[in-house]
């Protein structure tokens, strides 16, 4: 499969790379500058591009048979994560392609919550991740708004952290994975993989999900 992936030299990023080339697909890396190549693999295809000014972007995907978008604006730019999101959802509506979304967990419910999310139950959020959090709330209604593109919406667990790969993960659609202890956790390494399984087999097509231990 030909993938294209934006934000590639991001955290989550790196590591959807890095999976997708070691099962053998056709890896094309979206960068916002020269000097960020030297951060991608040697065997993927690394292209500038400029996301937040959707100029080209459809043609950076042609040729291509998914994009997947693990972009993040930098702390105090939040808000510009919609408009990045509506580049990339009118590059793949151009292109003819479908789209996985790197999302948020601001918009799934906590369990034993009374119905709250993570966004609004009381004092679940440290503040400093308000803004990212209120950002992906606005994405995944974005994406909800959208009739005309294939696309999945991943949402991370609670904590997305680096760590190891341990090969296994668990599947819910509106409300966090929890663990038995309540803890709602991932590995970035088993988020990549549980991303390029929807990638390689489908099952949330218009749908959003997630994920946890």
């Amino acid at each position: 499969m030909k993938i294209i992936i934006f934000g590639a030299r991001g955290d989550v990023g790196r590591r959807l790379v890095k999976e997708a080339l070691m099962r053998g697909h056709q890896v094309t890396a979206v960068v916002r500058n020269e000097s960020q190549i030297n951060d991608i693999p040697s065997n993927t295809n690394s292209i500038i591009g400029n996301v937040i000014s959707g100029e080209n972007i459809a043609d950076l995907m042609q040729g291509q048979d998914l994009a997947i978008s693990a972009l993040r604006p930098p702390d105090g730019q939040e808000e510009l994560l919609v408009p990045l999101t509506q580049s990339i959802l009118k590059g793949v509506e151009q292109a003819a392609i479908r789209a996985i979304i790197v999302g948020g967990a601001a918009s799934l419910k906590v369990p034993n919550a009374n119905g709250h999310t993570v966004l609004t139950a009381p004092n679940f959020l440290p503040e400093a991740v308000v803004p990212i959090a209120t950002a992906c709330q606005a994405q995944f209604e974005l994406m909800q708004a959208q009739d005309d593109v294939d696309w999945t919406y991943l949402c991370p667990p609670a904590m997305l952290t680096p760590g190891e790969r341990k090969d296994h993960y668990r599947i819910g659609s509106d409300t966090l994975v929890v663990d038995e202890d309540g803890n709602s956790g991932i590995s970035m390494e088993d988020f990549a993989i549980a991303m390029l399984d929807e990638a390689e087999n489908p099952k949330h097509r218009k749908q959003r999900f997630t994920i946890g231990y």
